[in-house]
């Protein structure tokens, strides 16, 4: 095994976002280079994997390497017409099901602009996304990076008084809540049935790690026993805080890169691109073995 993990930005962000090479990740792996992996998960949060030619039963073997994945019940049209045919596989692009650009009023277009808001994947699943796995096949002309800020760092520097508040809160978070900050209340019924509020804790210890992080999302809409005004007051404040320019890293994307990111370390984001352009990303999202509430018990 050859594998190698280089800090992205030794000075700025040495702990953050590592660039891994020496590797072919498309093939299997053996359990030695699956371990080295997830160690550089650990340590960094994010890792990039360049030119790493996936189809869809590739991508879906190397992400099982970590853990079950979960089903793709976050997505609008789940259990209607999919352009990807593996329900383990989310379609995070701008194409229909004839693989043309939706139109800009597409219903599942203005849906999916929620993914320019900070949010952590799955946290609206009781039991939410510990790995996230994104394969470029069609990138755009300009834009289109992916923010990921760390959510470590950015507790450790809270201070004391503001963790020892923190420490005991539960969030409500649902897709209902980040969709309408953009006023998309588009929901049919089933939807509101699959997207109720569920339960996470606000801080969260790494199982590996030891280390806490703040557990943020744009789905958070809820603080169990606070006002709601006070409640969206204080997570945004936390938000602001944690995506600050020094704990985050902006990856632009070339084609064929694989990055893989920690939802229990991490928060992300998409940014803009050209509207009428291709952009088509594959995304495998492995499970978490329990919620954060039995995590914290």
């Amino acid at each position: 095994m050859s594998l190698s993990i280089n800090p992205i930005d030794p000075v700025s962000r040495p702990f953050f976002a590592g660039e891994a090479s020496g590797i072919d990740i498309t093939r299997p792996l053996n359990r030695e280079e699956a371990a080295a992996i997830e160690a550089g998960m650990d340590q960094y949060g994010v890792l990039v994997f360049h030119d790493q030619r996936f189809d869809d039963n590739a991508q879906m073997a190397f992400s099982r390497s970590f853990g079950d994945l979960e089903l793709a019940t976050g997505d609008l049209n789940f259990h209607k017409g999919r352009r990807l045919e593996s329900a383990h596989m989310n379609d995070i692009s701008n194409l229909d099901l004839d693989n043309q650009v939706l139109a800009r009023d597409s219903r599942r277009r203005l849906f999916s602009l929620g993914n320019r808001m900070w949010h952590s994947d799955s946290s609206f699943k009781e039991v939410p996304a510990k790995f996230s796995l994104l394969s470029a096949r069609i990138i755009p002309s300009a834009g289109g990076n992916t923010e990921f800020a760390d959510m470590r760092a950015a507790y450790e520097s809270l201070e004391d008084e503001l963790k020892a508040e923190c420490e005991d809160l539960v969030c409500e978070h649902s897709q209902l809540y980040s969709r309408a900050v953009l006023g998309f209340t588009d929901f049919t019924d089933d939807d509101r049935e699959r997207f109720k509020p569920v339960q996470q804790r606000l801080v969260r210890r790494h199982p590996s790690t030891g280390r806490k992080s703040l557990y943020l999302a744009s789905h958070a809409g809820a603080i169990l026993g606070w006002p709601v005004p006070e409640a969206r007051q204080f997570l945004r404040d936390l938000v602001e805080h944690a995506t600050q320019r020094k704990f985050v890293y902006s990856h632009a994307w070339k084609q064929f890169d694989l990055v893989m990111w920690d939802n229990r370390a991490t928060m992300h984001r998409a940014r803009p691109f050209p509207s009428m352009e291709v952009r088509d990303m594959h995304r495998t999202t492995v499970a978490c073995e329990r919620s954060t509430m039995a995590e914290a018990a």
